[in-house]
């Protein structure tokens, strides 16, 4: 056979077997590309529908551009008039989708059952038993014009030399979005990024787990829960899920298997892009420790306490933290999302601009007491602050980081090599979003971006040059 024919032939046996392959990965597509597509989908749904952002720029900037080379080959489709958004490997592998919903955000469509997906709403949800108490009314406040000075309303003073110490690069670190620092109750320095302003709704990722501890403490301040209740995870197998109670959960203590690595197929990437219900899947979890004995973060224990609290609001439902916890306090761009069964992820998925992120702060520096009226039952503020033993001390019992990092090194605390309060707690969420809760200082400062962990970026030096700052 001559050159030129062998080389067509094998030319064309390559091209078969590519086809074949593309074929195959089309019908039945891997679960990391069903993860990457779904979480490709989600992304973009949130930034469009939420944040009003250009879908090829967040698929460009917040997708790709991190680095996975699994995502940047993705492509999206976005149907405005349906609220749908579609992804995949090519733009056709993977079978990516996300659903926009009044009032809950956008939420993975995991199943494909975009008609079951569309039923979630702020009123509308399932629910499991987890015991709870007679409740009393939710607190309200009214509300008061724009421009009010800050918390009340949207007016600010900033103060020049803080104003400069955000202008460095160094401090504010790469792919920075928003930074908002509260002095005493107003806010005395702000920054944005290129293509971001006060306006814009920023994803807290795991920053949400703290604001739904907040919503327990309202839940408890109003008689509907109990730290020391069953989380309702009973077994009839005897191996001790029927002991862990919600404070186990809050601690990340409740002794429940849950693999938080990403990258991969793990729990957790799992359960935000593969599962419907993600609370089930959490509870669905086989117990490895005695609750209360062991810690292990976990973003599963954070949303099976964001279903006790979305069953203990009642009525409300998923509208539960809008009129309970973000109306009180001035915060009208919040929005926790839930997932396709209407559950709220309070694991990651909560968005709002700098400044409401800062309100909820403030509340946590003022011990849960807003314009005179206490939302969260005293001490509440110090016990999610208290440190869990068995985390090292890094880790509070309600949600919140100690250390100004969750990759510490075991035995390292960076927040005491910068000089920054012991009584400082952090939330933290993923690529580099931060808020620095300083309550000896009465100091709160809100630091969001896109900023991965390959930047190695921490916020200390930031909160120590403000801190320094502050002082004079």
């Amino acid at each position: 056979m001559k050159p030129r024919k062998i080389f067509i032939a094998i030319a064309a046996i390559l091209a078969a077997s590519l086809l074949l392959l593309v074929i195959g990965l089309w019908l039945r597509p891997p679960e990391l590309l069903r993860v990457g597509a779904n979480y490709a989908a989600k992304i973009v749904c949130s930034n469009v529908f939420l944040a009003a952002r250009d879908p090829d720029e967040v698929l460009r900037i917040d997708v790709q551009a991190p680095g996975i080379a699994l995502l940047r080959l993705m492509r999206v489709s976005v149907d405005r008039q349906q609220r749908v958004v579609r992804a995949g490997l090519l733009g056709f592998i993977g079978d990516g989708v996300a659903v926009a919903r009044p009032g809950v955000g956008c939420a993975a469509v995991p199943d494909g059952n975009l008609a079951y997906a569309t039923r979630a709403t702020t009123s509308d949800s399932p629910s499991f038993s987890a015991g709870t108490a007679t409740a009393e009314a939710a607190p309200t406040v009214s509300p008061t014009p724009a421009i009010a000075p800050w918390p009340d309303g949207d007016t600010v003073a900033t103060r020049p030399e803080l104003e400069r110490l955000l202008a460095d690069a160094r401090l504010a670190g790469p792919g920075m979005r928003a930074i908002v620092v509260v002095d005493h109750g107003r806010i005395v320095a702000e920054r944005y990024g290129a293509g971001f302003s006060a306006a814009t709704p920023l994803l807290g990722w795991s920053m949400t787990k703290s604001v739904v501890a907040g919503l327990v403490g309202l839940l408890v301040q109003q008689g509907r829960l109990a730290l020391d209740q069953s989380a309702g995870l009973s077994a009839a197998d005897g191996t001790g899920r029927e002991r862990i109670r919600l404070a186990d959960l809050l601690a990340m203590s409740s002794g429940l298997h849950f693999n938080e690595a990403y990258g991969a197929v793990s729990d957790v990437t799992r359960m935000l892009y593969l599962e419907p219900d993600m609370a089930g899947f959490a509870r669905a979890q086989p117990i490895e420790h005695p609750p209360g004995e062991h810690w292990n973060y976990s973003s599963g224990s954070a949303n099976i306490v964001s279903r006790i609290a979305q069953d203990a609001a009642g009525p409300l439902g998923a509208a539960f933290p809008g009129r309970s916890l973000f109306e009180p306090i001035g915060i009208h761009s919040g929005i926790i999302e839930t997932d396709e069964y209407g559950t709220l992820v309070g694991s990651s998925y909560m968005y709002a601009t700098a400044r409401d992120w800062a309100r909820y702060g403030e509340l946590l520096v003022q011990d849960g007491v807003w314009q005179g009226q206490r939302l969260l039952p005293e001490g509440f503020v110090a016990m999610m602050a208290t440190p869990v033993a068995a985390s090292g001390g890094q880790y509070g019992h309600g949600f919140v980081w100690l250390w100004g990092s969750d990759g510490v090194t075991p035995g390292r605390n960076p927040d005491a090599e910068f000089g920054i309060p012991p009584d400082t707690f952090w939330m933290l969420g993923h690529d580099g979003q931060s808020i620095a809760v300083i309550r000896s200082r009465q100091l709160v400062i809100v630091r969001m971006g896109l900023t991965p962990t390959s930047e190695h970026y921490t916020a200390q030096p930031l909160v120590q040059a403000i801190l320094a700052s502050a002082s004079h």
